[in-house]
């Protein structure tokens, strides 16, 4: 009986050590190198995984950054101390300019009109499709339904008397929103910028005025103001550079339509 014992017992203790040395040998075989760096950088996004820097999560924004794919200052959302780590760890130093969403439309309810009452899904794609590009007058501007809302994680954009608004100490320029935007209304610009226009119209003045009191009518009037050439009429509607913009604000005081902001 006890002879019997004893012969399982060492049966089991060698199977055992048979089936750890074959688990050993293929865990050799078959390990997956791990990339310090990746890891590394993994570590110092903040793992919302939001999609904002056009990767599937922070993992892939990572393995990207490791491989030389991305920058080191790919997280929108991490923003300058994010960069700054994985610069050290990827080597090298990078400058980050925060930017923050921003809604090219001043077309609110008391100043844009409407061609038609939209009594469809309140959806700006769905309202965007029907005839004209939805129910505004102005068939460039926010059709205030809110998809972009909806699209931010950070509650950072809200919709304000017909238009959306974004909150800029709560965006961290995901660019969700402007994914979202059937009309494309939303870019992104630099927290520090000090004039924006408001306007995202392409069609002549005296139409402008004819849907909205608060669109761009492309005068000119800003261009020719601007010592630094900063700002240029481009397709009816003023835009900034901001790379040459000193904010000293001569554009915005001559502008007739107060649409730069």
């Amino acid at each position: 009986m006890i002879t019997g014992i004893i012969i399982a017992a060492a049966i089991v203790g060698i199977t055992g050590l048979v089936i750890g040395i074959l688990l050993g040998v293929a865990g050799k075989a078959f390990e997956v190198e791990v990339d310090e760096k990746e890891v590394a950088i993994r570590e110092c996004l903040p793992g919302n995984n939001c999609g904002g820097c056009g990767f599937a999560g922070c993992d892939s924004l990572a393995k990207a950054i490791a491989a030389g794919d991305a920058p080191a200052n790919g997280c929108p959302v991490g923003g300058a101390p994010v960069a700054a780590k994985i610069s050290e760890i990827v080597g090298g130093e990078v400058e980050v300019i925060k930017k923050v969403a921003f809604v090219k439309c001043s077309g609110t309810c008391d100043k844009a009109s409407d061609r038609f009452k939209y009594t469809g899904n309140l959806s700006c794609k769905e309202a965007a499709s029907t005839t004209g590009g939805g129910q505004k007058g102005c068939s460039y501007g926010c059709l205030g339904f809110g998809s972009c809302v909806k699209a931010c994680q950070f509650d950072a954009i809200h919709i304000v008397n017909g238009i959306a608004v974004v909150d800029k100490e709560k965006c961290v320029a995901c660019g969700k929103c402007t994914l979202e935007c059937p009309k494309h209304l939303i870019e992104l610009v630099p927290y520090e910028a000090k004039h924006l226009v408001k306007c995202n119209s392409n069609d002549m003045g005296k139409n402008v005025k004819a849907v909205c009191q608060a669109g761009c009518i492309g005068c000119k009037m800003c261009e020719k103001q601007c010592e630094f050439d900063a700002i240029h009429v481009e397709n009816n509607i003023a835009k900034i550079d901001y790379d040459k913009c000193t904010g000293c604000g001569k554009c915005a005081e001559k502008c007739p339509c107060k649409v730069i902001v």
